[in-house]
């Protein structure tokens, strides 16, 4: 019981980070925000198991209407519009790089790939669904538009937010309980396990 109260407490800490870095916008048609740094910091700090349930509740939350998401929105309108995609891309991310590293021999270049083809998941999910809203609303819209205006600009600033959350984590870990007793995502051998 004792490990589940803790679970869950890390898990409250790590959404609503995710929720103040959301805050922490500079506007455009797809949000700067600090959103992708809270997002592979819970994966890193949280693993597979806790990191995904963070994102699905975070999810949750906004989708009820509690302000979560970038510029104060939430609701199940935020969820369904243009830029959804990107934040249910946030699960599959969490999904895909617990898969990644799960079964994979476990060192730094694993943890690398995961976190790049976790991002580009999440990238080409939010970007499809962008487009199917977008033609849904009778907007001309192609997917190479929609990359040149929703991915492209976010590339660099989303691996410089990766790359601080890698460099914090490192810093970090010693406070946060492995799960499963091993060392971690970030310990001797990474583990998102």
């Amino acid at each position: 019981m004792k490990n589940k109260a803790y679970d869950l407490v890390l898990i409250a800490l790590f959404v609503a980070l995710m929720a103040i870095c959301a805050w922490i916008t500079i506007p455009a048609a797809v949000p700067f925000t600090m959103q992708t740094f809270g997002v592979f910091l819970a994966l890193l700090l949280l693993g597979g198991k806790r990191g995904a349930i963070c994102m699905a509740v975070y999810l949750l939350l906004g989708a009820v209407g509690v302000p979560v998401f970038s510029g104060f929105r939430g609701g199940v309108s935020a969820l369904v519009g243009s830029t959804g995609g990107y934040l249910v891309g946030f699960i599959v991310s969490a999904l895909l790089m617990w898969a990644l590293t799960g079964f994979a021999r476990r060192n730094r270049w694993t943890l690398a790939v995961a976190l790049a083809v976790s991002l580009l998941a999440c990238y080409a999910f939010g970007t499809v669904w962008f487009v199917v809203v977008s033609v849904r609303a009778g907007k001309a819209m192609t997917f190479g538009t929609a990359l040149s205006f929703c991915v492209l600009p976010y590339i660099l600033p989303d691996a410089a937010k990766i790359w601080l959350a890698y460099f914090l984590s490192k810093r970090l870990k010693r406070f946060v309980k492995a799960e499963g007793g091993d060392e971690g995502f970030l310990g001797a051998e990474p583990s998102f396990w």
